[in-house]
């Protein structure tokens, strides 16, 4: 979520082929252009047990001990796992549903919403700016979804219907689950809730569905950069599928 209500610009990237259907070609290697030595490989230790990320409870951020948390949490860390959000968890599956089920669609309908030229909405990968330049082994569906104004008419138009339904619910409740989040972190800074409702409440959601198909070399791939989002807040929904690689 960004603030102020003005047009972004978001970026732009150049078309790629889809690393999903490139998957399903029987590899027995990673290509070069997704070969990745450039990222340092995840952390593992068979010793150490890993730092565990910190766990905040919504329903309790009333309490002084919480919003401490809160605020360690966010100065220590940069993010950590919500939980007892408010949101549906009725509508947190059908968003997951929803997203691999496009996902899933042949290639022919995911192209009616392939980034255009110059754009970085759309379906394809983000930010890819030359033809050397190492890709990520995952593809991605990407645009903002409020203010509707801003949405671009080639792209939530072209969506299955129940995944527009979905989505447009899901946006909805995103943002207020936000604007509380993000009122409680100004409280525990000191920050008038109210300032914080002004820079954010006509601010930008945009929403992004990655998948990454598995592959022949996992050690070798990566399936997003690392990176920092220019934005006021993340909320990050991973799927139940998840399996530990790059």
């Amino acid at each position: 979520m960004t603030m102020n209500s003005e047009v972004p610009k978001l970026g732009s990237s150049l078309l790629v082929s889809s690393v999903q259907e490139l998957a399903k070609n029987p590899l027995k290697e990673v290509p070069p252009r997704y070969v990745r030595t450039d990222e340092d490989s995840p952390i593992k230790s068979h010793t150490n047990p890993l730092p565990q990320v910190p766990v905040i409870d919504m329903q309790k951020l009333s309490s002084k001990e919480e919003l401490e948390e809160l605020h360690y949490a966010c100065k220590e860390w940069g993010f950590f796992q919500l939980i007892n959000h408010g949101v549906s968890h009725l509508l947190v599956e059908k968003m997951k549903m929803e997203t691999q089920e496009f996902f899933n669609l042949p290639v022919e309908e995911k192209k009616k919403v392939w980034q255009k030229p110059d754009e970085v909405e759309g379906y394809g990968q983000a930010f890819v700016v030359s033809e050397e330049q190492k890709l990520n082994w995952g593809d991605m569906f990407y645009m903002i979804t409020l203010p509707t104004y801003l949405r671009k008419p080639h792209l939530f138009p072209n969506l299955p219907l129940a995944f527009r339904e979905t989505l447009e619910a899901y946006s909805v409740e995103l943002k207020h689950l936000a604007m509380k989040l993000l009122e409680v972190m100004g409280k525990a800074l000191g920050i008038d809730p109210n300032d914080l409702r002004v820079l954010f409440e006509e601010g930008h959601q945009g929403m992004r569905m990655n998948y990454y198909p598995p592959g022949p070399q996992p050690e070798l791939a990566i399936g997003l950069n690392s990176h920092s989002d220019a934005v006021g807040l993340t909320i990050l929904l991973r799927s139940t599928t998840w399996k530990a690689s790059r």
